[in-house]
């Protein structure tokens, strides 16, 4: 049976105790697919495609890769940032990085699936979603046509969900609380970037529903 193999940041990161309730998605994503599937999350806070890769921090998850494993790839959000480090360009170096885990993948006989970031909850004044991940998630898609890469849109389905639940109903799936409500959060949280365990029940809930479009191999890791 194969198994998935996921590479990104905080946004599917495992968490531990001392961080509850934070959430990646890819630690809850197991509930979507069928029993005897196995999850191998490698993803870590803060890193951006370049530093993932540059850190070393692709190397365990090449040793797990196996024929027929599925990759899930996600990154964009740190690739954004300033810092030298982590900074990639949305046509330029962000795709050439990106090809690096596609190419690992290939290599071994592993289906990448390319995944755009989820959006974060700003709210414009109408109720939309602000764009704030710029052209990272176009470039991402446009790297899966050029590359014949599944790809899967979360960035666009994470938009029309909060924008369907609103303001303050969304602020349920993010680490967005008043100080007390946990105990590891003495002080105010208004997060619109990380997810309680609901939120990262709700985005891999997308997720699934990106690998059930697009059927064949895809659609057959998940639950019936």
């Amino acid at each position: 049976m194969p198994k998935i193999i996921w590479v990104g940041d905080s946004t599917v990161a495992f968490n531990h105790a001392n961080t509850f309730p934070q959430t990646g998605i890819g630690q809850e994503f197991n509930r979507y697919l069928k029993t005897d599937i196995p999850v191998l999350n490698f993803a870590q806070n803060g890193r951006s495609s370049k530093s993932f890769y540059n850190e070393g921090l692709f190397s365990p998850a090449q040793k797990a890769m196996e024929k027929g494993d599925f990759l899930f790839i996600q990154f964009g959000h740190n690739d954004e940032k300033p810092d030298e480090e982590r900074r990639t360009k949305p046509h330029s170096t962000f795709p050439e990085w990106l090809m690096k885990y596609v190419s690992a993948a290939r290599e071994r006989g592993v289906h990448p699936v390319l995944i755009t970031p989820l959006s974060r909850r700003q709210f414009n004044g109408d109720g939309t979603i602000k764009n704030s991940h710029g052209e990272y998630p176009a470039a991402i898609l446009s790297l899966g046509r050029r590359e014949g890469v599944p790809a899967i849109d979360l960035t666009e389905k994470s938009r029309i969900l909060y924008e369907q639940a609103g303001e303050e109903d969304s602020r349920k799936w993010f680490m967005y609380f008043p100080a007390g409500t946990y105990k590891n959060y003495p002080e105010d949280i208004k997060d619109n970037t990380h997810l309680r365990c609901d939120g990262a029940v709700q985005m891999g809930a997308l997720i699934a529903e990106g690998l059930h479009e697009l059927g064949g191999i895809y659609a057959e890791l998940l639950a019936d």
